[in-house]
Parts: structure tokens; C-alpha cells; sequence
């Protein structure tokens, strides 16, 4: 007979498995949601204030979610967003055709608690619409958050982090890196301080992969599409990381893409890490997976150096997390 132990083990393991891939579908209409409600119930983390479905643009996909930590004041609790700390936005995969906010629920907690202010936008999603339009989106939400969050009189903004996992990696290095999204936003728009990508597709070609190619029909140049053609411009400190296990995003794209950002003379990190995957190097920043890599740990430091986050943050144990290859900066 299993221990209580080890049926958790496999229930946070196979919840982990279909809410962080939320392109895996499981069976019928809301089978993804039920699990990463599941799976964001296991892993919770109390202390965060959340502050749901904020409208940044028209239309049911253009909503956000707002995660940041508590700072206890006697027996009251209030938001901690009134600091010069990053926010962060990050943006989710699902090959542009699949995603909700709610299931990354567990990353904005673990950002919080960190003491980074999170913002996880939804986005329009294929077939209602193709390649830019949920880049636009992406632009929109960047907006908001700077003129609704960052920026303050004086000129003493909090800095902006991208991060994005898997198409949503694709999305913040372009949203990084090619400068027309935030001009078209207006000429005070703050750039980004940070951009973090976790297993992105960044040099692919995606008007000819398989599962995107219908996404981005409509393009004329495939090289609008891909980060790694912006790279030569130069971007904000990038870390990307990558596992060694990942069938999905082949690693030639971050390994490319920061070699691209490099001979620019952009500040780039990168870590490879073994025995993961394309959805476990996601799901490794839920508390209880944190064993799988150091991922959350590796944002944590890197915004520490680049971002303006605490240096008395809370910080988090490797001790158990798995050997990574990393590429110093």
C-alpha cells in the first residue's frame, strides 16, 4: 500500500505534468483547468495578495491577474507595492492556441514571496486571431503595468522583467527586443530591465513548424517572427534557461539566441539543466517541486544583479535541486 507521502508525490507530479503543459489536453472541455486547480491548491503559498482579472484592453482574453507579497503591519496586512523592487510580467505557453492565467497561478505566488510584484496576462489566442495580434496584446499589457504600476514622478521607475515559458519565452524576447511594439505604445514607454526565457523557441522559424505555421500565415518575413533575428539590435540582462531533457524547444534556439545576444554585447546567463523537461523546468518553481531545478532560485539572483530586487529577499535552498551546466556571464 502506497504512503501518503508517495501519493502525493504522484498527484503533484501528474498535475504538475498537465497544468504547467497547458497544451496537453486531457480529455474533454475544462479537464486542464480542473487539474491546475488541483495543482495550484497543493502548492499554494499563503502571504501573497492576489488581485484578479484586471481589464488592461477590450474583450474576455485581455485580463491580468496581480501577485505581491504581504508585509504585515500589527494584526493588518497590506500590499508591499509601494517599494522600488521589479514586477515582473510573465507570459505563458500553449503554442499561441491554448492557455489561461489561472493555471500559472502557482508562478506569481512564488515571484511574490520573493518579492516580486507578478502580473500574469491572458492573451488572444488563435484561430480569432493570428500572429501579431496577441503580440499586440502583450504590448498592451506591457502599458499598463508601466503606466499603471511602474512608473512614478521623478523618474524613479520600478524596473520591468519579462519572462515567459515556451511560446510565452518567444513572446518576451520579442516583445524585448524589437522596439516597435513598445514605440507604437508611446516614446515614454520605459524599456524593459530583465528579460527571463524558459525553454523558448527563440530561432526557429514558425511559419514553417507544424504546430504554429497556421498561427503565422499571414507573415511576409518569417524574421518578424523570431527574437534571434533582433538579437544583433542588443536587448536588456537576459537568462535563459533550458532542459536537457526537452523534446519540444529543441536547445539550439536559447543556445543560438545567446550566442546571437552576446556578439551584440548584451549581458546574457544561461542554464542548462539536466533530467528536465519542456513543462518540469515550469512547474520546478512550485515550492514542493523545487528539488526538480533551481529555476526560481536562478530568477531570484539574476534579479538581484539586474533589477533592483532586495538582496534580503527570501532565498531558496539548492541543495536538492538537480546539477545544472551553466554558461557564466
Amino acid at each position: 500500500m502506497m504512503s501518503l507521502k508517495l501519493i502525493l508525490t504522484v498527484v503533484l507530479t501528474l498535475a504538475a505534468a498537465l497544468a504547467g503543459g497547458v497544451y496537453v489536453y486531457a480529455g474533454r472541455p475544462g479537464s486542464i483547468s480542473v487539474l491546475g486547480a488541483l495543482f495550484n491548491t497543493f502548492v499554494t503559498e499563503r502571504g501573497v495578495k492576489v488581485t484578479n482579472g484586471v481589464i488592461y484592453g477590450a474583450g474576455e482574453r485581455r485580463k491580468l491577474d496581480i501577485y505581491q507579497s504581504l508585509a504585515k503591519t500589527g494584526e493588518a496586512a497590506s500590499a508591499s507595492d509601494t517599494d522600488d523592487g521589479p514586477i515582473a510580467i510573465f507570459f505563458y505557453g500553449g503554442s499561441r492556441q491554448q492557455g489561461d492565467r489561472a493555471l500559472y497561478e502557482f508562478v506569481g505566488r512564488a515571484l511574490a514571496k520573493k518579492g516580486v510584484t507578478t502580473v500574469i496576462p491572458d492573451y488572444r489566442l488563435y484561430p480569432d486571431v493570428k500572429f501579431p495580434a496577441f503580440m499586440d496584446d502583450a504590448a498592451d499589457a506591457y502599458e499598463f503595468v508601466a503606466r499603471t504600476m511602474a512608473m512614478r514622478p521623478g523618474g524613479k521607475n520600478r524596473p520591468i522583467v519579462l519572462i515567459g515559458h515556451s511560446a510565452g519565452a518567444h513572446m518576451a524576447a520579442l516583445l524585448a527586443l524589437d522596439p516597435s511594439y513598445l514605440a507604437k505604445r508611446g516614446t515614454d514607454m520605459p524599456p524593459p530591465a530583465v528579460l527571463i526565457g524558459l525553454a523558448g523557441p527563440y530561432a526557429f522559424d514558425p511559419t514553417t513548424w507544424p504546430s504554429t505555421k497556421v498561427v503565422f500565415s499571414d507573415v511576409k518575413d518569417p524574421d518578424t517572427a523570431r527574437p534571434i533575428a533582433f538579437a544583433k539590435r542588443g536587448g536588456p540582462p537576459t537568462l535563459l534557461m533550458h532542459g536537457l531533457d526537452d523534446d519540444t524547444a529543441k536547445i539550439y534556439n536559447m543556445r543560438d539566441f545567446a550566442k546571437a545576444l552576446k556578439a551584440s554585447g548584451t549581458t546574457v546567463q544561461t542554464l542548462e539543466f539536466e533530467k528536465i523537461g519542456h513543462i518540469s523546468i515550469v512547474t520546478s518553481i512550485a515550492k514542493p517541486l523545487r528539488g526538480w531545478a533551481p529555476t526560481l532560485q536562478a530568477m531570484r539572483e539574476f534579479m538581484i544583479r539586474h533589477a533592483n530586487l532586495a538582496t534580503d529577499t527570501p532565498a531558496i535552498s539548492p541543495d536538492a535541486a538537480k546539477p545544472a551546466v551553466l554558461t557564466p556571464q
